[in-house]
């Protein structure tokens, strides 16, 4: 096994050499290197993995892998019969493959983690087969998509993407490159969070009086009623305060009867539009709300946590919350910097973040969480 090629730790390789002791040589054709030596071919294809059979012997490298072998001294590129510096390839493939310098630090980083890459079409950029396995013995570990952290997406995206690995048994990883190189790796899946506690019955609805934008329950009995009826609210001195969330659901059951400051009786439509108007994106956090309350998960405020819920498994007196989410529309545009963040603090909690998406399929949940490959 050679060390590996700059920084990192040593990658699965072997040394490539002629006849003459000098590195194989290749030649440049547009978006691809050929090796056209049938004996040099054959070695680098079934030793390393690298390349694509060509008709008639050798092998045909894509420019990610000519690119890598070049700075590692196991291949030299000849382009009209001279030969090219890795800048000069480099700066060659960047001009007409699209994030070339993304996708090549990624595979980079695979390369030297010991693992066999490939490129691949459609909806992802390589396929990382698994440690000292080779791409006629195994199918691939991972599919990965290779971003920069600048760039943006929408969830609906990602969670078509993860529909899809789910019916096709895949892995998804999205590794995402800094300004300075270095990759961070994140694996998605798709979630069907599920708790304990149910909400109860209720004999007669709770009286709440709306104040600014929050609701404050006076009875004693009645808040004692609705922290029995799923742990709702939070007791302050002589009353309860309820969200705005809290209430229109409530409002929406049938446990809870709000007045405005006047006194007058607010209808459920009525307070949901007065919610609306208070609460930028009022709307998709209700139905968020909703959804991990009908799953039985007791759901609080996630302010503190940079989120908008904390989801309990059961009562929040006997366990801590599992669950940071995060209610997002369809076609919300999300960064990379606002994941890296999310996921960063809720692993320090100890915490699994949830993206809950928003869309006419209903309500789906989506989990990044960070990975070492």
């Amino acid at each position: 096994m050679a060390p590996s090629c700059g920084r990192g730790r040593p990658a699965l390789m072997f040394t490539y050499a002629s006849a003459h002791g000098r590195p194989m040589a290749g030649i440049l054709s547009d978006d691809m290197v050929e090796v056209r030596d049938q004996s040099e071919g054959s070695r680098i294809y079934t030793r390393g993995n690298y390349g694509y059979p060509r008709s008639g012997g050798g092998v045909d490298l894509d420019l990610i892998e000519a690119a890598y072998l070049l700075e590692c001294g196991r291949l030299e590129v000849l382009d009209r019969g001279k030969p090219m510096s890795f800048p000069e390839l480099f700066m060659h493939s960047a001009s007409i493959s699209e994030d070339f310098d993304i996708k090549y630090l990624v595979y980079r980083d695979f390369r030297q983690r010991g693992f066999v890459v490939k490129n691949e079409t459609g909806g992802y950029d390589l396929s990382v087969f698994p440690r000292g396995k080779t791409i006629s013995n195994s199918r691939p570990e991972y599919y990965v998509r290779a971003v920069s952290e600048r760039s943006s997406f929408e969830i609906s995206e990602l969670i078509d993407q993860a529909e899809e690995a789910v019916d096709r048994k895949r892995a998804i990883l999205y590794a995402v490159v800094d300004e300075e190189g270095d990759v961070t790796y994140y694996k998605m899946s798709l979630r069907d969070p599920f708790g304990k506690a149910f909400v109860k019955g209720m004999r007669r609805p709770a009286k709440g009086r709306l104040v600014r934008d929050r609701i404050f329950v006076y009875d004693a009995e009645d808040a004692e009623r609705l922290r029995t009826l799923g742990y709702f609210g939070k007791t302050v001195g002589p009353f309860m305060q309820l969200s705005l969330v809290e209430g229109c659901y409530l409002v929406s059951k049938g446990k809870l009867d709000v007045s405005d400051p006047s006194g007058m009786s607010m209808s459920e439509d009525s307070l949901k539009e007065f919610s609306a108007s208070v609460q930028a994106g009022f709307g998709i956090r209700l139905q968020v709300y909703a959804d991990l309350r009908g799953r039985g998960l007791v759901t609080k405020s996630g302010f503190k946590y940079g989120n908008h819920f904390r989801a309990y498994t059961q009562s929040p007196d006997d366990c801590h919350a599992r669950y940071l989410v995060h209610a997002i529309k369809d076609g919300g545009i999300k960064t990379w910097p606002e994941v890296s963040k999310t996921v960063r603090l809720s692993g320090g909690v100890k915490k699994e973040i949830l993206f809950g998406r928003v869309s006419g399929k209903g309500i789906q949940y989506l989990e990044f969480q960070w990975f070492r490959p």
